[in-house]
């Protein structure tokens, strides 16, 4: 009897085991497909300065948990409309600094708005090619993020012509942290995020920034795991790109069809808790697959894989060896094993004003 007890003991455990593995699964799944329809995840609305937003008629909305504002875009204006200031015109230097104070007084509104009605707060860096250090104070100096707000980098794409490199990308992530004790999280699409991720031992930082993924579909069980990333912190899901008068993913009240929205595959009470992030991800061994195969004379080729993580990049790519004993042998053994790593990822993007 108490050999069936122990028998009957160990089966229930590995039966609530399996549940619970089955429930995890589950879990993963859904926060991949439509998480926005799942009505205890959080949504979260982010603007630029030109979205028109009714704030009594979205805040009815109560699945709204947070808002994200752009703030600074590249680097800081002229403090002086006088001499050559980079070839632009005085007229134009200076309709950019009006631009500049009514943006910044919007921002702060939005924020006193937001805030006070319990939404989440957090600003974003548009960040274009140019000095990251001056683009990182810009930012910090515009937003006054305090300890509670989210503080983001975005990065628009990986020509460097148009945008941050991601190895100035990685000098403004530092010089955040410098200055407030804090890492910003990394909005980008799905192409940068694959180069990030493809090449995350010589992007290590950004590899290891929370990431806030723009991808305009309903599905991406394709997509994670992706180098660092298991999952996204937050998942832009809707904007001008998907959503029209006749079909949107989600439709915010108060707002046009050219909002963006987002959502964070938990409950506004557990979004709240990681809101303002600040640390990096762990860094994860890469995986590899070693392929070993032999010959022996004419007989069938015998061969074995497995895949392995490793503490550190692996140098070696191939490796071969021959042996034999002489030319015409049919004993000749023939011999290879090849490494790869077995970090593959897989195309969107998202369009920033």
């Amino acid at each position: 009897m108490e050999k069936r007890g122990i028998s009957i003991s160990g089966m229930i455990l590995r039966l609530a085991a399996l549940v619970g593995l089955t429930f995890a699964a589950a879990n993963a799944r859904a926060a991949d497909v439509e998480p926005w329809k799942e009505r205890q995840n959080a949504i979260i609305v982010d603007a630029y300065e030109l979205n028109s937003i009714d704030w009594e008629a979205m805040l009815k909305d109560k699945r709204i948990a947070g808002f994200i504002a752009k703030a600074s875009d590249g680097l800081p204006e002229s403090f002086s409309c006088t001499g050559d200031h980079g070839g632009d015109t005085v007229a134009h230097c200076k309709t950019m600094w009006r631009k500049y104070a009514v943006s910044r007084e919007l921002y702060q509104t939005r924020r006193m708005i937001a805030r006070s009605q319990g939404l989440l707060w957090g600003a974003y860096h548009l960040a274009r090619p140019g000095n990251p250090v001056d683009q990182a104070n810009h930012f910090l100096d515009y937003a006054e993020p305090r300890d509670d707000e989210l503080m983001v980098l975005d990065i628009e794409g990986v020509d460097p012509e148009n945008y941050m490199s991601l190895e100035d990308a990685a000098i403004f992530a530092g010089h955040i942290k410098a200055r407030t004790g804090r890492y910003p999280i990394l909005y980008t699409n799905h192409i940068t995020a694959k180069q990030i991720a493809a090449n995350r031992f010589q992007h290590r930082l950004l590899s290891r920034l929370p990431l806030w993924y723009a991808r305009y579909k309903p599905d991406i069980r394709d997509v994670f795991p992706m180098g660092n990333w298991d999952r996204y912190a937050l998942w832009q899901f809707s904007s001008s790109h998907n959503c029209g008068k006749k079909r949107c993913p989600y439709r915010v009240p108060g707002t046009l069809n050219d909002i963006d929205v987002n959502v964070a595959a938990m409950s506004a009470f557990a979004l709240k808790k990681v809101w303002a992030h600040g640390s990096l991800l762990p860094e994860k061994p890469p995986i590899v697959t070693v392929i070993a195969s032999a010959t022996v004379g004419r007989a069938p080729t015998a061969s074995a894989a497995a895949s392995v993580p490793l503490a550190k990049p692996l140098l070696i790519s191939r490796a071969e060896a021959d042996g034999g004993s002489g030319t015409g042998v049919d004993a000749t053994v023939t011999g290879s094993i090849s490494v790869k790593a077995a970090e593959v990822e897989l195309p969107n993007q998202p369009k920033r004003r």
